[in-house]
């Protein structure tokens, strides 16, 4: 279940990434901070799910659904239990009240899935030959990268941050950000993990460029990379993982 969140408020944001990490069928394809940013965000990501906040700078939540041709589930989400009535009537699956418990939250989720469609089984496929696997990768390896008409040699020493992007991973070196057609699995699976860590479903970094360790909610971590200024949140299982990699 891809579930996109709509909320102005960064820290409401985050907390609901840290709850959705309870559920594991569940990626958070994106997140938007007012009306025109879920738009875009919706007609890009296509998600199964909306969490929903109400009152948004510009147009509320309400307004936002109004202007949709065709709206995927929507679970609002809001301090006032004051709109709870008119969130039915425009066919919320339901409406969570912040702050949001990780129980109702849960509850929410089983009734998107009712609603989603099943999935159509696949004939199995024909096994394939096996394939020698992919060689490790160092950081001083260097690999070839291409997005549209340019292509760089860069050196993995010199990336500092892996993102998803769409269906797409984005690499952060220098001042590029360019897209290739991998993913974080394939690309973590050829990775040295003495070098580069596996953040949250979303990220991996490069320990090296890590200039910033803070706290952060639930006894998780927020790194910041030198080189770009990147801020990253760590989940909080592997916030636990960088303390035990990293601690004496």
């Amino acid at each position: 279940m891809r579930v996109l969140l709509v909320d102005d408020s960064r820290l409401a944001r985050a907390e609901l990434r840290r709850l959705l990490e309870a559920f594991p069928d569940v990626e958070v394809a994106g997140e938007a901070r007012d009306a025109d940013e879920a738009r875009a965000q919706i007609a890009a990501q296509r998600p199964d799910l909306l969490l929903l906040d109400i009152h948004m700078p510009g147009e509320t939540g309400f307004e936002l659904l109004a202007t949709l041709e065709a709206a995927p589930p929507v679970v609002f989400t809001t301090a006032y239990d004051a709109h709870a009535l008119r969130a039915f009537e425009v066919n919320a699956l339901d409406y969570l009240l912040k702050p949001v418990q990780e129980a109702r939250l849960g509850a929410a989720l089983d009734k998107v899935r009712a609603q989603l469609p099943a999935p159509t089984p696949r004939p199995a496929p024909e096994p394939a030959p096996t394939a020698a696997p992919a060689t490790p990768l160092t950081e001083q390896d260097q690999v070839f990268v291409k997005d549209g008409e340019r292509c760089w040699f860069v050196r993995l020493a010199e990336v500092r941050l892996f993102e998803i992007n769409g269906s797409y991973t984005q690499i952060y070196f220098d001042q590029h950000r360019p897209l290739i057609p991998r993913t974080l699995a394939q690309l973590e699976a050829r990775l040295d993990p003495k070098t580069f860590f596996r953040a949250n479903r979303q990220q991996i970094i490069n320990l090296n460029f890590v200039a910033g360790v803070e706290p952060w909610f639930s006894h998780s971590l927020r790194l910041t990379l030198r080189g770009g200024g990147e801020v990253v949140e760590v989940s909080r299982q592997q916030s636990q993982r960088f303390r035990e990699l990293l601690s004496l």
